[in-house]
């Protein structure tokens, strides 16, 4: 646990005070670079854009995203899928695969057509 519970919930006061007495829907996105910010009630329905050291990536709050941090909805990691050549040849013959599936399901279907 990153702060005890004397302390407090890091709620980012200057992110409060942007949002105070706004409308969510009518309100542009609100950039910020504050990931440990705690998400409070106060910010249902809003945009934020939250910083993730490249861009600034549009989280919309939701009731389920209350009490988590800022940063946990803007990853700052891209994950990229293992494999190099071998991993290329499975998806090109899977490829194949589906394309000869499709011309044959259009094969029987004109074949129906005919009789």
């Amino acid at each position: 646990m990153t702060r005890s519970i004397k302390k407090g919930l890091n709620v980012d006061e200057r992110l409060l005070s942007k949002i105070a007495g706004k409308n969510p829907l009518n309100t542009p996105m609100v950039k910020t670079w504050k990931r440990a910010a705690v998400i409070s009630p106060e910010m249902l329905g809003f945009t934020f854009g939250v910083y993730n050291g490249k861009v600034h990536i549009e989280v919309l709050v939701t009731e389920d995203m209350v009490g988590h941090r800022l940063g946990e909805f803007s990853p700052t990691k891209k994950f990229i899928k293992h494999g190099g050549k071998m991993q290329k040849e499975l998806e090109q013959k899977k490829k194949e695969a589906e394309i000869t599936a499709a011309k044959g399901a259009t094969a029987a279907a004109d074949d129906a057509k005919k009789k």
